[in-house]
């Protein structure tokens, strides 16, 4: 069993068809994928999509953005993996158990002596997952929060509250928290803080930035308000993060 953390950027791949693979987007991406078959089609996956492949199934998947996404891929025979029979591709859609699963391995393999049997532990957790539960968002209120995620890519620079991100799109701010959550699989202020995060990662690219630059620039009050989202998410500092990853 391996766990593969597949970062933000452009690519055109097609995964192995000898393995089982059990992918999580912990980020929004869109591009065109052709699933089993040449005929390609256009894919907007969001965070907290769980999609499990069997072997023999081949995916050619590509994104000019991409978006940060964990694989797990394994070999032994398994005649029932979350719950469905290998006999398909099958593909759930806000799923918080298999993102919180999918976050806490990311965790483990970012930090800096990564622990290999508690990452063979979370793999095995995230493979145990029953993945029939989620209900997929109907169409109307996808369209709905299509438009929320658009706007926090867009602002997540500035102050974001639940009333108002509720209130542009005619929700109560109940009924805004209920919906997000069973979209994406987080709720509206871990997905913010995620795309905070996600953003100053890739700002930590430049080695001539100060982080609190970066912390204004990704809508964190201040420095340390970073370094707790990063300690929260992540495990680690700011600093840490960008020392081993960065420079």
């Amino acid at each position: 069993m391996q766990a593969e953390l597949l970062p933000r950027r452009a690519y055109s791949a097609r995964d192995p068809v000898l393995t089982h693979t059990l992918g999580v987007a912990l980020e929004r991406q869109r591009g065109v994928h052709a699933i089993g078959s040449d005929r390609r089609t256009d894919f907007d996956t969001w965070p907290g999509t769980l999609a499990y492949t069997p072997p023999g199934v081949e995916v050619f998947s590509e994104s000019p953005g991409g978006g940060e996404y964990l694989v797990v891929r394994w070999t032994p025979a398994a005649d029932v993996v979350l719950g469905v029979a290998p006999d398909r591709r099958h593909q759930w859609s806000g799923h918080g158990q298999a993102l919180r699963a999918a976050i806490a391995l990311r965790r483990l393999l970012l930090t800096e002596a990564p622990d290999a049997l508690a990452i063979e532990q979370a793999m095995l957790a995230l493979v145990g997952l029953d993945a029939r539960a989620p209900v997929a968002p109907a169409q109307s209120t996808r369209v709905v929060y299509q438009r929320v995620l658009e706007r926090i890519a867009s602002g997540f620079d500035q102050p974001l509250a639940i009333a108002q991100l509720a209130a542009e799109e005619g929700r109560t701010p109940l009924a805004f928290l209920r919906e997000f959550t069973r979209a994406v699989g987080m709720t509206p202020h871990a997905f913010i803080v995620e795309t905070r995060v996600q953003a100053a990662r890739a700002m930590m690219a430049d080695a001539g930035l100060p982080l609190s630059h970066i912390a204004a620039a990704c809508g964190f009050t201040h420095q340390s308000h970073m370094g707790v989202a990063f300690r929260k998410v992540l495990g680690q500092t700011p600093g840490a993060y960008r020392a081993r990853r960065c420079l």
